[in-house]
């Protein structure tokens, strides 16, 4: 054991200061990359501590159904448009207590064919309100607010035009609202075309650890967590309360949900109420959304951490917080670690293998393998008969990451 020792220190001996300007910043990096994964590590045990606390279940119903709008903004999406308002009307709830309104922003002919479609429905007896903006002010955000003024309904349903939402989705989630103090109620998103590529398997397993893990932990412990723009539903007293939609980030509903939370308003989430959606098929519509999260879940975190922090509220809810909001960062120091490695190497060359072990190996396994067992386990738990088959997409899925890491930390810079 002393040679070990011996060995090691030897080897720091021989270290120059120059060696020690590339030790210090790529350790240091390392810690930090190490700390988003123990934050994995403790969303899957409070997942397993909370999950069966969130059942989707409404603890009460109304005796009265109270009336919703279905917002469903679109922009230049005519081959979808037409599965989306036919999914959409089939929706079990009485039809005098609900209100579509298309926000169309398009600038190509769906606007023309998604106006007339509109007009068959509604001279088919449907409540169907077509809204078409030219100026596209505000973007998405700019739309659903656009559309809050002639909104009839005290709760807003909002459905992006990719998705195709269950019939009973408004009966399985508008009864979680008899509580007062429940802004929002989440659905959980599922893939009709997960099978199509392998880029779209690995999106589907990113998305399942932010859905099965993420939430269920955040919902059950009490934590801030996020509407995810679609396949929810608000309450629109919480979105007013709130201060509305606002446009100065990417992610206008990140926004809206941590400015509700901090107003004292409580989120909901149904995990068993699934909603289907597509998946990008291509690697640069895929890379595009997950640059635009990454840009926006960043510039929340600087519009509002200080403020989350400054709150009185418990340091859990705090530092959760903190996590969900920045962990887009690593981005930009994994193409730090990138440049350093062969240095790394070459100063590290005289160095014992027991400093690997006391040093490298808890890091690696506070960074990476923290990756593979989150999102693994989340498909353990989504498919308890048929998970293995996930880990033979983890090379695809690191992979993946590896691609975002330049588009990302461009996004994170730009934020």
């Amino acid at each position: 054991m002393n040679s070990i020792f011996d060995d090691t220190f030897k080897g720091i001996h021989h270290l120059a200061p120059f060696d020690y300007a590339i030790l210090v910043p790529y350790f240091s990096v390392l810690i930090v990359l190490s700390f988003y994964g123990l934050h994995r590590y403790k969303v899957i045990q409070e997942y397993f501590k909370y999950k069966k606390k969130v059942s989707g279940v409404a603890p009460q119903r109304f005796t009265e159904l109270p009336r919703v709008t279905i917002q469903l903004p679109i922009f230049n999406e005519r081959f979808v448009v037409e599965r989306l308002l036919a999914e959409t009307t089939k929706m079990g709830y009485p039809k005098h207590l609900i209100q579509f309104q298309v926000l169309d922003d398009s600038t190509d002919d769906t606007h023309q064919f998604t106006e007339a479609l509109c007009k068959e429905y509604a001279d088919a007896g449907f409540p169907v309100e077509y809204i078409h903006r030219t100026n596209r002010h505000g973007f998405k955000a700019g739309a659903l607010e656009n559309g809050l003024k002639t909104a009839t309904g005290e709760f807003v349903a909002v459905f992006d035009a990719d998705f195709v939402p269950p019939t009973d989705f408004l009966q399985r989630t508008i009864h979680h609202f008899t509580d007062p103090q429940i802004g929002m109620v989440q659905t959980r998103w599922t893939y009709l075309n997960r099978d199509y590529n392998v880029l779209t398997e690995v999106q589907a397993m990113l998305l399942d650890g932010h859905f099965v893990l993420e939430h269920v932990a955040r919902c059950g412990g009490g934590l801030f967590f996020n509407f995810n723009g679609t396949a929810g539903i608000l309450r629109r007293k919480m979105i007013e309360d709130a201060g509305g939609w606002e446009h100065d980030t990417l992610t206008e509903d990140s926004d809206l949900s941590y400015r509700a939370q901090l107003k004292g308003w409580r989120f909901a989430y149904c995990p068993d109420v699934e909603c289907p959606s597509e998946l990008p098929v291509e690697t640069y519509g895929f890379q595009v959304q997950q640059s635009r999260w990454a840009k926006g879940l960043t510039q929340v975190a600087i519009k509002l951490l200080r403020r989350i922090l400054a709150a009185d509220l418990p340091f859990k809810v705090k530092l959760e917080a903190f996590c969900h909001l920045t962990p887009n960062i690593s981005y930009p120091l994994m193409i730090v670690v990138s440049a350093l490695m062969l240095p790394v190497m070459i100063v590290r060359f005289y160095m014992g293998w027991f400093e690997m072990l006391v040093i490298d190996m808890p890091l690696i396994i506070a960074s990476f393998w923290s990756i593979s067992f989150f999102y693994v386990i989340a498909q353990r738990e989504l498919y308890p008969n048929n998970w293995k088959r996930s880990i033979l997409f983890l090379p695809a899925l690191m992979a993946a990451g590896v691609a975002l890491t330049i588009i990302n930390a461009k996004a994170v810079f730009e934020a």
